[in-house]
């Protein structure tokens, strides 16, 4: 499997698992309204405990999270939209950030950051289990 499409599968396992978590237990993992999404903050010390990012890295690499967050918000409160809609019409904003983020790192930690894809996400999908392929 490519990196770009591990990469993708993780920000929507990301993404999408906290909101079903959320959504399950009638908490909110710090987003801002009708979706339960993790916020920038949140996903930018996930990155950095896995990465060990520099302070430099991670205000390189904040504002590329917030946008993220903020066009994926918008996209899931669009009602309109089907699930599969909604993740086609994130999928370029994440393609992006993945190209904005890996270009901050090092080869040590894009190498770290592909191994944990291949692994099993517990801070992620909380007691969710099943493929994410």
């Amino acid at each position: 499997m490519s990196i770009s499409i591990r990469l993708f599968a993780t920000w929507a396992v990301l993404l999408f698992s906290l909101t079903t978590v959320a959504q399950q237990t009638g908490t909110s993992t710090g987003g801002s309204g009708k979706a339960d999404l993790p916020s920038a903050e949140q996903q930018l010390k996930l990155l950095t405990k896995k990465l060990d990012l520099s302070a430099d890295q991670q205000a390189k690499i904040k504002p590329v999270l917030e946008q993220l967050h903020d066009l994926t918000l918008k996209i899931m409160e669009d009602e309109s939209l089907s699930h599969d809609d909604r993740l086609a019409k994130v999928r370029p904003w994440r393609y992006d950030a993945d190209k904005k983020i890996r270009a901050v790192l090092t080869d040590s930690q894009k190498r770290k950051l592909d191994e944990y894809e291949q692994g099993p996400h517990p801070e992620v999908h909380g007691s969710l289990s099943g493929k994410t392929q």
